[in-house]
C-alpha cells in the first residue's frame, strides 16, 4: 500500500482475483491503476472511491462493468482494454466527467449508446472489437476529438464521420474498406490513419492533415511540393509589389522588366 495520503496506487501486474479490501479504505486516491490482474469483479466498496480521476482495469477478465465503477462520478479517464465486455451498463451514464475512455480488445459488436451522455467525453479507443457500423445518430457525440476504430469489421466508411466536425484524429487502420470518401469537410481533422484497408489511394483532405496509409507518402510530398510553389510565387509577387511601390513614390523605374502596374511611355 502507499504511504499515507499519497493519490497514486500502482498495483498492476500482481496476479490478484480480487481486490485487497484495504484499497477501498483509501479516500484519498486520485489514480489508482490495477491493470494486468485477473479480477472478474471489484467489491461494492470500491464506489466508496470518490476522490479517483484515473482508473486503470485493462487486462484483467472483466464480462462486465461494476456497477461500483460506474458510481465514481468525479472520473476523467478510464481504461477498461483488454477485458471480455459487450456491453455497457445503464448506470455507465453516471460517469458524466469522462473525458477519455478506452475500451479496446473487447468484443463490442454494437457501439454503445450509453456514451452518447457523455457530454466531456474526448478521447474514445475502440479498436480491435467487432463494429461493423456505427449508429446513424453517432455524430451526436459532439465533443469527441479523437476516435480509434483500427482493426474493427468496418467494410465502407461510416458516412456519419462525415459531420464529426469537432474531430482532430481518426483511425480506421486494419478494416476492409476499399474507398474513402473526400474529409475536406473535416476542417479540424489533424491526423487520419487508414493503412491495411484495400484502399487504391488517399482520401482528399486538408492543406494540414496527416495521413498514414497506401499512397499516403506520396500524396503528402506532392501536396508538400505544390505548396512550397504556392509559397515562392506568393513570395515574388510580393517583392514584385514592393518594387511598383518604390517606384510609383521615387519615380525609379522597377528592376524587372515588364511591370506590374502599366507605366505610360512618356513617363
Amino acid at each position: 500500500m502507499p504511504p499515507s495520503g499519497d493519490p497514486v496506487l500502482d498495483l498492476s501486474y500482481r496476479k490478484f482475483k480480487r481486490l485487497p479490501s484495504r484499497v477501498c479504505e483509501l479516500m484519498h486516491l486520485e489514480k489508482l491503476y490495477v491493470c494486468g490482474n485477473r479480477l472478474r469483479k471489484v467489491p461494492d466498496s470500491f464506489s466508496q472511491l470518490q476522490g479517483l480521476r484515473t482508473l486503470a482495469l485493462d487486462f484483467n477478465k472483466l464480462e462486465d462493468v461494476p456497477l461500483a465503477v460506474c458510481e465514481l462520478t468525479s472520473l476523467t479517464h478510464l481504461y477498461l482494454g483488454s477485458n471480455r465486455l459487450m456491453t455497457l451498463p445503464p448506470e455507465f451514464t453516471n460517469l458524466k466527467n469522462l473525458r477519455c475512455f478506452w475500451l479496446e480488445s473487447n468484443y463490442f459488436q454494437r457501439f454503445p449508446r450509453e456514451l452518447y451522455d457523455l457530454p466531456n467525453l474526448k478521447s474514445l479507443q475502440m479498436g480491435d472489437n467487432r463494429l461493423k457500423a456505427l449508429p446513424q445518430d453517432f455524430c451526436r457525440m459532439e465533443s469527441l476529438k479523437g476516435l480509434w476504430l483500427y482493426g474493427n469489421r468496418f467494410e465502407t466508411f461510416p458516412k456519419v464521420l462525415l459531420r464529426m466536425e469537432s474531430l482532430e484524429i481518426l483511425d480506421l487502420d486494419k478494416n476492409k474498406i476499399t474507398e474513402l470518401p473526400s474529409l475536406k469537410r473535416l476542417r479540424t481533422l489533424h491526423l487520419f490513419s487508414y493503412d491495411h484497408n484495400p484502399v487504391k489511394e488517399p482520401p482528399k483532405v486538408g492543406e494540414d492533415v496527416f495521413l498514414v496509409g497506401e499512397g499516403a507518402a506520396e500524396f503528402m510530398e506532392i501536396r508538400e511540393a505544390r505548396k512550397e510553389r504556392r509559397r515562392k510565387a506568393a513570395e515574388e509577387e510580393a517583392e514584385e509589389l514592393a518594387q511598383e511601390v518604390v517606384f510609383l513614390l521615387e519615380g525609379e523605374p522597377p528592376t524587372r522588366s515588364e511591370s506590374v502596374l502599366p507605366i505610360s511611355p512618356h513617363i
